[in-house]
């Protein structure tokens, strides 16, 4: 005897389907989109290391270390 006689079956959730992708496909094409196409990371590490370095020159530079 069976219990249940109606057969269940789930959709496949489509994470693009409510418009993301649209959203995605307008942000790629506007003028001031952020484009990396730096392979191995080496020129962000370059740029944050300088950040860094221009950082620990201001006079208003606290370091946690030395508290």
């Amino acid at each position: 005897m069976k219990l249940f006689h109606r057969k269940i079956s789930f959709v496949q959730h489509d994470p693009l389907g409510n418009g993301l992708s649209d959203e995605i496909a307008a942000e790629q094409a506007e003028a001031d989109r952020i484009i990396l196409r730096d392979e191995d990371g080496q020129h962000l590490t370059d740029f944050w290391d300088g950040v860094s370095k221009n950082l620990k020159k201001d006079p208003d530079w606290f370091d946690y270390d030395n508290e």
